[in-house]
């Protein structure tokens, strides 16, 4: 399980997090929405322990995040899995060193073969089979989105984060990704933080949903809760993205 706290966060005058209080429970698939630059990235950035907040904390499984010291900060990581907005793939290596990069640098002494091994697996999870030879340069935006997907997936994580996994794709391509992101959910059963503001993939991919508003919290619940509200400033957030 994952708990954030009363969590606070400002960049010089900006306050960007002003008291956020949320349970991600282990197995589910949460999504948290919001207006551009309320603070949805930055509240993942710091579940894993990349920013440290000025009041509040994150507790992953009962370890306060902002706490840790180095070495427990860097194990704990190795629980998750991050999928970049742009996918953050090195230009220069083919997919398969993009994806098997987090084992190479892991302290595991993972053979050749066991690399490969592993890589070839992550690659058939995502649908693409047989792609290790390419750039990234050869790629579409779906599928570069993919092959960072499966290195995130390459060190087998308990929780996976979604940095705006659909921005910049065709309908049919978020589509792909949102049905793999499900896909993900069942066969591994991941707990999965899927940042968006894309109100197709709430539907289709979201157990839960949490709605950041003035730096906090305003809404959680169901995606039909979510569509079905009377609150003002969802329907005016919903009119906005959802067309």
């Amino acid at each position: 399980m994952i708990e954030i706290s009363n969590l606070h966060k400002t960049f010089g005058k900006n306050v960007v997090l002003n008291g956020v209080n949320l349970i991600i429970e282990k197995g589910e698939t949460l999504v948290i929405i919001g207006r551009s630059g309320c603070g949805k990235s930055v509240l993942i950035k710091h579940i894993v322990g990349l920013l440290k907040p000025d009041n509040g904390y994150v507790k992953v499984e009962n370890q306060i995040v902002g706490d840790l010291p180095v070495k427990e900060m860097y194990k704990l990581r190795k629980k998750f899995g991050f999928l970049f907005q742009g996918a953050a793939l090195f230009d220069s290596m083919t997919v398969e060193e993009n994806v098997s990069l987090p084992l190479d640098e892991s302290d595991n002494s993972y053979s050749k073969v066991e690399i490969n091994n592993i890589v070839n697996e992550k690659l058939e999870l995502v649908g693409l089979t047989g792609m290790n030879h390419l750039k990234p340069a050869e790629l579409s935006g779906g599928m570069k989105k993919r092959v960072g997907l499966a290195r995130a997936l390459v060190t087998n994580p308990d929780y996976i984060l979604y940095d705006e996994p659909t921005t910049g794709l065709d309908p049919i391509m978020s589509d792909s990704i949102d049905t793999l992101i499900n896909e993900l959910s069942e066969k591994i059963k991941v707990t999965s933080v899927v940042v968006t503001h894309d109100m197709y993939s709430v539907k289709n991919v979201a157990a839960k949903v949490a709605m950041m508003h003035d730096g906090k919290i305003y809404f959680t619940g169901t995606p039909e809760e979510l569509l079905n509200s009377n609150d003002q400033n969802i329907i005016s957030f919903i009119k906005r993205t959802f067309v």
